[in-house]
């Protein structure tokens, strides 16, 4: 039997940062020790009062279906959490997905049809251009890497890139994979461009609680912005909740009814007892949040010294927990080299549309991180 496969899915290929992690484990399988700088995932527990808030929500029976949008308690927590970030939002505005990622799927097949254009801010997440590529946008991209991977230098850029044909713009602040956070002057600007065009932005927030020095804006709080931004969040970065598989949406009521059709006839809702983990996670660990956010910033300046150590300047960024490792212009061949050789997993710039770099993860432990160094330098990678 012949399969004649959809074009939506030929048009993208799997995810760069999890084909590098399988790699590794199967190299793990085979008895090798990696030092795997490739999965964006904290490495500190869940914190325990989360867990036991999902164990008590299974325990009084909180195992059916939840409400397709989200149970009301977590709803109410999200609104409150956006309230704190200038954002004014309403339980009805919100919609509760199984992770983030989904949250963003629904975002780009609720607004983007065949030939629409969506603008990207390279470097990019890899799974933006797929699901752009999915819904079936062409795609434009502005480069950042040549000012820091930071956005205001490039607005000039974007400013030439949008137009009245464009859809969608993407904004990732802070960024994952470079940690830039973006300055208010640059938000400012992207604010005047999509009102001026009459964009549609979507502001991938998942990593806003994760700064350093720095204080991240929430682009929909701008003024003109709050009817046309798609505020994007969830609980596996900021709250060690990776495979919890918890993410909202925040949006003007109108997308919301619109991506509430795919979130029904797709995942039909979150699981109902994480959500109660998710209202925890969001009222009571400002604590271990801290705790976390203070060892990534110690995490990040000592590997920062190390790269200088051997000679190597490397933009650091403000947030998330990646750095930006400038190689050979062959990046994917570094990569593969380094796993094969140095037996350190890292992630070609080229998935993220920068060329040049590998992606490293900080979200290791600091022996973890000398060590993944230490063996490029020996191996001849820095």
């Amino acid at each position: 039997m012949s399969m004649d496969f959809a074009d939506r899915v030929r048009r993208v290929e799997p995810s760069a940062t999890l084909a590098i992690s399988n790699l590794a484990s199967e190299l793990e399988a085979d008895g090798v020790d990696v030092v795997d700088l490739s999965v964006g995932e904290p490495d500190f527990p869940t914190p325990e009062n989360v867990t036991e808030a999902g164990k008590q929500a299974m325990d009084d029976g909180h195992t059916g279906y939840a409400p397709s949008n989200g149970i009301p308690p977590l709803k109410e927590a999200i609104v409150e959490k956006l309230a704190g970030d200038g954002l004014d939002y309403g339980t009805d505005e919100i919609i509760v997905t199984p992770g983030a990622k989904q949250a963003l799927y629904e975002t780009f097949q609720a607004l983007v049809d065949d030939g629409d254009e969506v603008v990207l801010l390279d470097p990019a997440w890899v799974s933006y251009e797929a699901m752009a590529k999915m819904a079936g946008a062409e795609l434009s991209r502005v480069d950042l890497s040549g000012h820091g991977f930071q956005l205001e230098p490039a607005l000039d850029a974007l400013r030439e890139t949008v137009s009245d044909d464009t859809e969608l713009l993407v904004v990732n602040s802070p960024s994952n994979p470079s940690g830039a956070v973006f300055s208010d002057a640059a938000l400012e600007g992207v604010r005047d461009i999509a009102v001026e065009h009459d964009v549609t932005v979507i502001s991938d927030e998942i990593y806003d609680a994760i700064t350093y020095d720095v204080e991240q804006t929430s682009l929909g709080s701008l003024d003109g912005m709050g009817d046309r931004t798609v505020t994007i969040n969830g609980f596996s970065k900021a709250y060690s909740m990776t495979g919890w598989r918890l993410g909202y949406l925040a949006a003007p009521a109108p997308l919301v009814d619109q991506a509430s059709k795919l979130h029904s006839h797709s995942v039909s809702c979150a699981t109902h007892f994480v959500q109660y983990a998710g209202v925890e996670a969001l009222e009571n660990t400002d604590d271990a949040v801290e705790e976390m956010r203070a060892a990534f910033s110690e995490r990040r300046d000592m590997l920062a010294d190390l790269f200088a150590d051997h000679g190597k300047d490397v933009p650091v960024g403000d947030g998330a927990f990646y750095m930006m490792l400038p190689v050979d212009e062959d990046d994917q061949a570094w990569c593969e080299g380094a796993i094969e050789d140095a037996h350190v997993a890292t992630v070609p710039g080229s998935a993220f549309g920068t060329p040049g770099y590998a992606r490293l993860s900080y979200a290791a432990s600091e022996e973890r991180l000398r060590e993944g160094v230490e063996r490029l330098a020996d191996n001849g990678y820095l």
